[in-house]
């Protein structure tokens, strides 16, 4: 709706077109003048109690008519009906730009997103089951002899009464220790020994000290006696005693205060304002399992109960299915069993078997989604958004709701194929509970199960926005204008569009050859254990598998790190947001240690690349023009107009990231923080500018009568016919063109571009770098988002990459691009303790042969 007017003021005055394809109001959510983002004022009625898909390229509208429209609206009628005391206290969405919209039953969003950033959060606190395993050792534990029982917030590591007081629940300790503190122990106090202490006069000052004290400043550190040396480097004490200077008898005596070298590095890092220090000192600590603990996070009483003869921190550390095995003897007692177990273990009682019984029926749940690899102490910032969006929908099955619309998008995103299989058995059993479920996806395999189609576009952006077809899947075959139809019936209702080339174009029998091995041996990282790998070079690779068989973390963990930390330390190993973008996030930082033995072939690769999904920035300063550098080409082009040159405006000027020409009230964010007392803040259009980023005088300078916000407000598509004659912006738009984001505002921001965007961006950007020397570039799931007329775009560019002299590897599950690969390694078999293994390994016609791949029967359907 517009504003903020009622929608049964708006009720009363709209009269509904008629109904298409001759259906009665009854059981469908009817849409009228959606003008959400992009749609053009779209009608469209939708049934309820089935599975709708809502289809269309990136940037078409689809996600606008299903999640800013329908599950908005119903998101809106809810908090209409809360006390507005109790409305203020809740994050609250926007109010959709909607006419009217009748037969909408309440609303649940699924969205795509990754693992909150909170490291206390879990699979288990995600899935609600960590309540349930707290309440079982609570209620049916076995305690030590003379033990008090306790609640089951003792078991959980995020309250007071449970967290270990050591490392406040986290199953982290930060430490440091004489390795870290004195890395050469050959050397003495006076030569250094201590690296960890300052240097210049506050190291001699503590050296002075310690003379003064009496302790030996010039024997080697390792022959000093081990109470001198812990004392020096870990006493609490803090003596002052008269010091005068060594080798500076002038000098006047003077009061100084010793510090050992642990105070000392705390200190700096608690209080210290200096980052440089802060980071100094933080070589010196060491991060790894609680001591009092043992990481697990919990006090001592709560780890001294048992359950099975386990802990609840052993059972938080089991994948699920063992879980299961583990629980499963309990829940199959009867009324006689229980009655003859012993009262003093509580193990078999009825209520051990109450709680087993439905833990067991909620972990099946998990099982059925192939989940069944991850345990409940899995941290969520380590899980896949397609992982954490399973997590979601299994929770939904247990609610028991019914007449609830949920809103799923992508549930497919992330799944190998044959994980897709069951995702699909639980959307059905949610329809079949009385629900109805409307999915945005782009997994055909998915949509042709579906019972309705609504298919948005025909293009993206302002291309976009229109409802070609709402209706029975089969029916979308005549609508020739869809994008998608040829995707969904490729082998019966015509060709191809000509959006680009097809996935495998110029493959068929074209393989290429690698033109050398990078090859690791002795991998240990996850379930990953004692693997060699070999990666060709030269040739585009896929790495395959089932949920959690170790592809992400052979490619985008131990590759990216071994190459990253043993390639030339001058290398430029990431690609490197523009200057104009400080808030830029390349997605290429530090790689976390990993265990790997010999590495071979590295002298052939000069640079690596990692392209993933993380956002290109943080805050609404960011965007696509600043991150690819071509912002600086525009603002260049402004300084040098003869309004700028008049009133000394140099290209500064036109850069809403520092003082001078950017609007001071949002600082040139275009955007305010809106702070809310019991939420976190959320963004607001600048009052003062509008949105607009600049002062009134800098928007008064023009190029070819457009100012610099109108600029930042143009489409790629449009930029690019407005920008041609500057060749550095030009070379930009062009690439962000060919990787099909032709669709996106210069300026848009960096919080609404979705993870397959910001991947496609550092790929155009990429793209467009003069090539040199042979680079390595690693990119996870670069499919996720994309439809597959997007996918073709992007798979158009992976082989320019190759074409180009370079190495491409992509962890893949979209089978048509594992087709299109030069060479595959599968792994597997299954996930978690099941996977970690090289399964097959050749070109994808080999690996479709394999018996024992789990990949091979879909990836031979594909290249079929």
């Amino acid at each position: 709706m517009q504003g903020k007017q009622n929608v049964s003021e708006l009720t009363a005055m709209t009269t509904l077109p008629p109904l298409t394809h001759g259906h009665s109001a009854d059981g469908y959510v009817q849409v009228r003048g959606a003008r959400e983002n992009n749609l053009r004022n779209v009608d469209v009625d939708v049934p309820r109690d089935a599975i709708v898909a809502f289809t269309g390229v990136s940037g078409s509208g689809k996600s606008s008519l299903a999640f800013g429209t329908i599950y908005a609206e119903a998101q809106r009628r809810y908090f209409e009906s809360v006390a507005p005391y109790a409305r203020r206290l809740i994050q609250q969405g926007h109010n959709p730009k909607v006419e009217q919209i009748t037969g909408l039953p309440p609303a649940v969003a699924l969205q795509q997103r990754r693992g909150t950033p909170s490291s206390r959060s879990t699979v288990g606190t995600v899935t609600t089951l960590s309540n349930s395993l707290r309440m079982l050792f609570s209620r049916a534990g076995t305690y030590p002899d003379g033990a008090s029982q306790l609640d089951s917030d003792a078991f959980s590591p995020n309250t007071a009464a449970g967290a270990c007081p050591e490392c406040h629940g986290l199953g982290t300790a930060h430490t440091v220790s004489e390795a870290s503190l004195v890395p050469d122990t050959s050397l003495s106090i006076r030569d250094g020994a201590i690296a960890a202490w300052p240097g210049a006069w506050q190291g001699k000052n503590l050296r002075d000290i310690l003379t003064h004290l009496g302790y030996d400043v010039d024997t080697p550190w390792r022959k000093l006696p081990k109470k001198e040396r812990d004392w020096i480097l870990f006493t609490e004490e803090q003596p002052v005693v008269e010091v005068t200077p060594e080798r500076d008898r002038v000098a006047k005596p003077y009061k100084g205060r010793f510090w050992s070298a642990k105070s000392y590095v705390l200190h700096t890092l608690l209080d210290s304002k200096s980052a440089t220090m802060r980071e100094k000192v933080l070589r010196f600590m060491e991060t790894g399992p609680c001591p009092r603990c043992g990481g697990s996070g919990l006090r001592p009483e709560a780890l001294a109960v048992t359950f099975a003869g386990k802990t609840i921190a052993m059972l938080n550390a089991v994948s699920m299915t063992e879980l299961a095995e583990i629980i499963r003897p309990t829940t199959e007692l009867t009324a006689a069993g229980t009655a003859s177990r012993k009262q003093s273990s509580g193990e078999g009682n009825e209520v051990a078997v109450a709680i087993t019984r439905d833990l067991l029926v909620r972990v099946t749940v998990l099982l059925e989604l192939g989940l069944g690899y991850l345990a409940l102490g899995r941290a969520t910032p380590t899980l896949s958004p397609g992982e954490m969006q399973r997590l979601r929908i299994a929770t939904q099955l247990r609610s028991g709701l019914f007449g609830v619309i949920y809103v799923l998008d992508e549930p497919s995103a992330g799944l190998h194929p044959a994980d897709a299989e069951p995702l699909l058995a639980v959307l059905d059993q949610l329809k079949s509970s009385g629900n109805s479920v409307f999915v945005v996806e782009h997994n055909m395999d998915v949509v042709r199960r579906a019972d309705w189609l609504v298919d948005v576009g025909p293009r993206a952006g302002e291309g976009g926005g229109e409802v070609l077809y709402s209706g029975p899947v089969d029916g979308l075959a005549t609508v020739r204008e869809s994008v998608t139809r040829p995707f969904l019936f490729p082998n019966g209702s015509g060709t191809k569009n000509d959006g680009g080339p097809s996935a495998s174009a110029g493959k068929a029998g074209a393989r290429r050859d690698a033109t050398g091995w990078l090859e690791l041996q002795d991998i240990s990282r996850h379930n990953l254990r004692g693997l060699d790998a070999e990666f060709p070079l030269g040739v585009l690779t896929a790495v395959t598998g089932v949920s959690g068989s170790g592809k992400s973390t052979l490619v985008s963990q131990v590759l990216a790190g071994v190459v990253g930390a043993r390639l030339h330390p001058e290398a430029d190993t990431a690609q490197q947001p523009p200057d104009e973008d400080p808030d830029a996030d390349a997605g290429a930082g530090a790689s976390p240690h990993v265990n790997a033995g010999p590495v071979a072939g590295l002298e052939h690769v000069d640079r690596l690349v990692t392209v993933d999904q993380k956002p290109i920035g943080r805050t609404p300063r960011s965007n696509l023009a600043t991150y690819t550098g071509l912002f600086d080409a525009v603002r260049k082009e402004f300084a040098a107009t003869e309004t700028a040159r008049a009133r000394g405006f140099g290209a500064g000027r036109f850069s809403f990231n520092v003082a001078g020409g950017r609007c001071e009230t949002c600082q040139g964010e275009g955007f305010v923080a809106v702070e809310l007392v019991f939420l976190p803040g959320s963004y607001g259009p600048c009052p003062e500018c509008h949105g607009s980023r600049y002062n009134p005088e800098t928007l008064e300078v023009t190029y070819r009568g457009k100012n610099v916000a109108d600029v930042l407000g143009m489409s790629v598509d449009t930029a690019a016919e407005f920008l041609a004659d500057i060749p550095a912006a030009s070379r930009s738009l062009k690439t962000l063109r060919e990787v099909g984001l032709g669709y996106l505002r210069l300026g848009q921001p960096a919080t609404e571009l979705s993870g397959g965007e910001a991947q496609r961006i550092k790929l155009a950007t990429e793209l467009q770098r003069a090539q040199r020397g042979h680079s390595l570039y690693l990119l996870d799931e670069p499919t996720t988002g994309l439809h597959p007329a997007d996918v073709e775009l992007l798979m158009a560019q992976l082989h320019r990459l190759v074409d180009a002299g370079n190495t491409v590897i992509v962890v893949e599950h979209d089978m048509d691009v594992v087709a299109a690969a030069d060479w595959v390694i599968d792994m597997g078999p299954a996930g978690g303790d099941n996977g970690g293994r090289i399964i097959a390994t050749g070109t994808p016609a080999v690996v479709a042969r394999s018996t024992e791949s789990r990949t091979a029967p879909y990836l031979a359907s594909a290249r079929q």
